[in-house]
């Protein structure tokens, strides 16, 4: 458990313990079945840095579809599971724990769960500097 403190926009804000946020997302970006997000922190608390921090899970088969990031970058961390990671050029690499699959600002990703369990990430989309 986090206990402290730290500092917003010059004002003291107490740490904060909470349980999880889940939302489903079907088909998420042209992908395959249900994507699991497990947000960690919430859009209005990244401080104007980023809009997604999360753990991602993608059952069996599933996938996120090629999406482009324009203005912002996104590293996915393999947590556990085994999937295939679609760069920007199209290459396709497999992927498994302790991966980090990154896209640069302006380009296109995807990735799928090709094994037999749950593909489990953090992921973390970030904006441009």
């Amino acid at each position: 458990m986090f206990h402290g403190r730290f500092l917003e926009k010059r004002r003291e804000v107490k740490a904060v313990v909470r349980k999880e946020n889940r939302i489903v997302r079907h088909e998420m970006r042209g992908g395959k079945g249900d994507v699991y997000m497990y947000h960690i922190l919430p859009q209005e608390e990244m401080m104007g840095h980023g809009r997604l921090f999360a753990r991602i899970v993608l059952p069996a088969g599933s996938s996120i579809g090629r999406h482009t990031h324009e203005g912002d970058t996104e590293p996915y961390y393999i947590l556990r599971g085994n999937g295939i990671f679609t760069d920007a050029d199209g290459s396709r690499v497999p992927v498994g724990p302790g991966d980090i699959c990154t896209i640069a600002c302006g380009e296109s990703h995807a990735i799928e769960n090709t094994g037999e369990e749950d593909l489990e990430m953090i992921a973390l989309v970030l904006f441009e500097a």
